[in-house]
C-alpha cells in the first residue's frame, strides 16, 4: 500500500477492533500495543507537520531571498548603468566647460590684441603729433631766431647809418 491510498491515523488505531478468537492474542497486551502505536503515530504526525511547516517556511524564505537577490542584482546593474551615465555626462560637461574656457580665453586674447593695436595706433598718433609739434616748434624757433637776428642786425644798420 502507498501513502496515497492508505492513511492510518492515531484515531484509526485506537478505534480498530480486533475480532476475538480462541487461543488468540492477549487483549490487554494488544490494547497496550495499539495505544503505543497510536501515541507514536501522533508523535510522528506532529513531527511531520512541524517539518512540513519548517519546509514551507524555508521555501518561503528561499523565495524571499531569491527575490531580494534578484532585486539586489537589478539594483547593482542599475547602479552600474547610472555610474556609466554619470561618467559620460560628467565627461560631456567637462568638455563643454573646457570649450567654454577656450572660447573665453580666445576672446580675452583677441581683446588684448585689439587693445595692443589700439595702443599702438594711439602711440603712433602721439608720435605723429609730437613730430608735428616739434616741426612747428622748430619752425617757430627758427622764425624767432630769424627775427632776433634781423632785429640785432637792424639796429646795427641804423646805427651805422646814423653815426
Amino acid at each position: 500500500m502507498t501513502d496515497e491510498i492508505f492513511h492510518l491515523t492515531p484515531l484509526d488505531v485506537r478505534r480498530y477492533e480486533f475480532g476475538r478468537v480462541m487461543r488468540g492474542y492477549d487483549p490487554e497486551r494488544v490494547d497496550q500495543f495499539r495505544e503505543q502505536v497510536a501515541d507514536e503515530l501522533e508523535r510522528l504526525t506532529r513531527l511531520n507537520q512541524e517539518l512540513e511547516q519548517k519546509a514551507r517556511s524555508f521555501h518561503d524564505q528561499l523565495k524571499s531571498f531569491r527575490e531580494r537577490d534578484k532585486a539586489l542584482n537589478e539594483a547593482l546593474v542599475s547602479a552600474q548603468q547610472l555610474r556609466a551615465e554619470m561618467r559620460d555626462q560628467s565627461e560631456r560637461e567637462s568638455q563643454l566647460v573646457l570649450r567654454e574656457a577656450q572660447a573665453q580665453a580666445e576672446g580675452i586674447v583677441a581683446g588684448a590684441q585689439a587693445d595692443i593695436r589700439r595702443a599702438e595706433d594711439e602711440l603712433a598718433a602721439i608720435d605723429r603729433f609730437r613730430r608735428n609739434y616739434l616741426t612747428q616748434l622748430r619752425v617757430f624757433v627758427e622764425r624767432q631766431l630769424a627775427e632776433i637776428n634781423a632785429a640785432e642786425a637792424a639796429p646795427t644798420i641804423q646805427r651805422t647809418r646814423g653815426e
